[in-house]
C-alpha cells in the first residue's frame, strides 16, 4: 500500500509539471498506480467495505463455548445454521480481536539482528532412507540469528553427551561463539523451571561457559523465539533432503556438512538477499573468539580386561596390547575412544558404525590377537538358514520352538543343527514332524524318537557304495594308526530306543 506522505509527493510532482514516467523511474511506482493517485488527487482512497461482515459478540463467545474452541466447527455452524458466509480468516481475525481461547497467547518477543549476540539450538526427528532402509535420525541444528549461518548432523540418538558433542564441533568449526544460545525447555540442559525462570544444569553451564556463551530458554510455547532454527529445519525437509540417496549415516553426515556450510552458506537469503558467509565474516568481530585449545567432551567408563586381554564396550571389544590384568579407563569422545591403564595410554580406537556389534579390534599394524573374547556372542543365523532350508516342516517347527529369546534360542538351534549334521535328511524331517505333532522341544527326546523312528524301520538307511580298494587309498594307510573312533554313544541311543519301544 502507498503511504500518504508518498501519495502527497506524487500529487506535488505532477502539478510541477513532472511526467507521469519521470514520477514512476524516481519512486519505483507502477504508471497505473501514479494516474491512479492523481485522480484522487494525493489522497487516500476510501477502503470502506460496503459488503462487511458484522457477527454478533455473544453469538461468537456462545458458539465458542458450544464447540470447545474449535474454530472449524464454530465456522461450520455460522455458515449451516446461522446462515452466515464468512471466510475462515476473517473468523480467527474475529476471535483474536475478541481474546478468545490460544488466541489470546501473546506474542513472544521480538528481537533485533544484533551482531554476536544471539545463536539458536534446537532437534528434530526424521524417518530417512538409509542404505535403502527405512531408519529414525535426530537432527541436530545450530543457528547463528545474524548471520544466518547454520550447522547441522544427524544422530541415531540425543542425549546430553552427544549435546555437548555437536556444541564442540559446531563452535570449533566456525571459530565464533555468540553469548547466548537459544533453546526449548530441554531437559538436556535445563534442571527446573521455564522460561526466563529456567535454572541451566549445572554440568551445561559449565560447559557452555568454556565456550563464551549462555544458554537461554524461551518461554514455554514460544517456539518463534527461535525461529530461524525452526525455518532452517524447514529448509532442511524441503531443500536438502529431497532428491539425495545417503548410503550410510556418515555419509548423510558428510552430504549435510557440504550443503549447511558451504552451499547455504553461499546462497542469497530469499527475502532481505543477504548471504550468510559475507554476513559471518562482519559479525565476527562481535563474537566471542574460541580459546586456541578447547577440551573435547568425553564419558569416562570403567572396564576389565578378560583373560584373553579384550575390553567390552558398547557391544564390541577391543584388544588392549600388553597390559596386566585388572581394571582399564575408557574415555569415550564423538568419534574415537581410547584406554587407559594407571594413567598411562595403552590404545585408541576410532569408534564403528552405530550397526557394528560382536566385533573385534585391534591397532592397525599388530599382527591379530590369537585368541577371541571371553564373552563374545556366537551367532546362529547362518545354522538357523540352513534348518529353515532343509524342508517346510523344519520351517514350520522352528516357528514353534523359538519363542524363548536370548541364549536359549541359541542353544536351541545349535543342539537341532548338531541333530540335522548327524542324521540323514529323511530321517531328520519324520522326526521333526512327529515332535511338531506332539509339541516337543527338549532335544533328548526329539534323540530318542530318531532312534525310535529307525528300531520300528520307519527309516531305511542308504545304500552307501563301497571301494573294496579303500584300504590301498594313501589316506587310508596315513591314518589307519589313528585311535578308534568311540561309537558308543550311538550304541546307547539304540538301547534307548529299543527300551522306550
Amino acid at each position: 500500500m502507498i503511504g500518504p506522505e508518498k501519495r502527497k509527493a506524487i500529487h506535488l510532482l505532477h502539478e510541477e509539471g513532472m511526467g507521469i514516467r519521470q514520477i514512476c523511474r524516481h519512486l519505483q511506482v507502477s504508471r497505473n498506480t501514479v494516474r491512479a493517485i492523481i485522480e484522487q488527487q494525493g489522497g487516500m482512497p476510501d477502503t470502506i467495505r460496503k459488503d462487511k461482515i458484522s457477527i454478533d459478540e455473544q453469538l461468537l463467545r456462545r458458539l465458542y463455548q458450544d464447540c470447545k474452541g474449535w474454530v472449524q466447527r464454530i465456522h461450520e455452524k455460522l455458515t449451516e445454521e446461522e446462515g452466515i458466509r464468512i471466510g475462515y480468516s476473517t473468523l480467527t481475525r474475529m476471535l483474536r480481536e475478541l481474546r478468545l481461547g490460544h488466541t489470546n497467547r501473546d506474542r513472544c518477543d521480538q528481537v533485533e539482528d544484533v551482531p554476536g549476540k544471539e545463536m539458536q539450538h534446537d532437534t528434530s526427528p526424521y524417518q530417512l532412507a538409509v542404505d535403502d532402509k527405512r531408519v529414525w535420525v535426530v537432527g541436530s541444528m545450530l543457528y547463528y540469528r545474524y548471520s544466518k549461518i547454520r550447522y547441522v548432523k544427524f544422530y541415531r540418538s540425543f542425549d546430553r553427551f552427544k549435546m555437548k558433542c555437536f556444541f564442540h564441533e559446531a563452535l570449533t568449526f566456525w571459530g565464533f561463539s555468540a553469548r547466548v544460545c537459544i533453546i526449548d525447555n530441554t531437559s538436556l540442559a535445563r534442571l527446573r523451571g521455564t522460561g526466563k525462570n529456567a535454572l541451566i544444569v549445572p554440568e551445561m553451564e559449565g560447559f557452555a561457559k568454556q565456550y563464551g556463551f549462555a544458554f537461554g530458554c524461551h518461554e514455554k510455547g514460544h517456539a518463534n523465539r527461535k525461529a530461524g532454527n525452526e525455518r532452517s529445519f524447514w529448509t532442511v525437509e524441503t531443500n536438502f533432503f529431497p532428491g539425495r540417496r545417503f548410503e550410510s549415516l556418515e555419509d548423510l553426515n558428510r552430504q549435510a556438512l557440504d550443503w549447511a556450510t558451504v552451499r547455504m552458506a553461499n546462497r542469497p537469503v530469499s527475502k532481505s538477499r543477504l548471504i550468510p558467509a559475507k554476513a559471518f565474516d562482519h559479525e565476527q568481530s562481535f563474537l566471542v573468539k574460541l580459546p586456541r585449545w578447547v577440551s573435547p567432551p568425553y564419558q569416562e567408563h570403567k572396564r576389565t580386561i578378560d583373560q584373553y586381554g579384550y575390553v567390552s564396550f558398547d557391544g564390541n571389544f577391543y584388544w588392549a596390547p600388553s597390559p596386566p590384568r585388572g581394571e582399564v579407563t575408557v574415555l569415550e569422545y564423538s568419534g574415537y575412544l581410547t584406554l587407559y591403564h594407571k594413567r598411562r595410554l595403552v590404545a585408541e580406537y576410532e569408534l564403528p558404525d552405530a550397526e557394528v556389534k560382536n566385533q573385534q579390534f585391534w591397532p592397525a599394524g599388530q599382527p591379530h590377537p590369537p585368541q577371541k573374547p571371553k564373552n563374545r556372542k556366537q551367532p546362529t543365523a547362518h545354522e538357523e538358514r540352513k534348518l529353515r532350508a532343509a524342508a517346510k516342516e523344519v520351517d514350520a517347527y522352528l516357528n514353534f520352538a523359538l519363542k524363548p529369546k536370548g541364549k536359549e534360542k541359541h542353544r536351541a538351534i545349535r543342539e537341532l543343527y548338531g541333530l540335522y549334521q548327524k542324521t540323514a535328511l529323511p530321517l531328520f524331517i519324520k522326526t521333526i514332524k512327529r515332535a511338531l505333532t506332539y509339541r516337543i522341544t527338549d532335544i533328548t527326546t526329539l534323540e530318542r524318537i530318531a532312534a525310535l523312528l529307525m528300531n520300528q524301520g520307519e527309516y531305511e538307511p542308504p545304500r552307501v557304495e563301497i571301494d573294496e580298494q579303500f584300504q590301498n587309498r594313501p589316506t587310508y594307510r596315513e591314518g589307519r594308526f589313528t585311535d578308534q573312533a568311540d561309537l558308543s554313544i550311538y550304541e546307547k541311543l539304540l538301547t534307548d530306543g529299543q527300551d522306550n519301544g
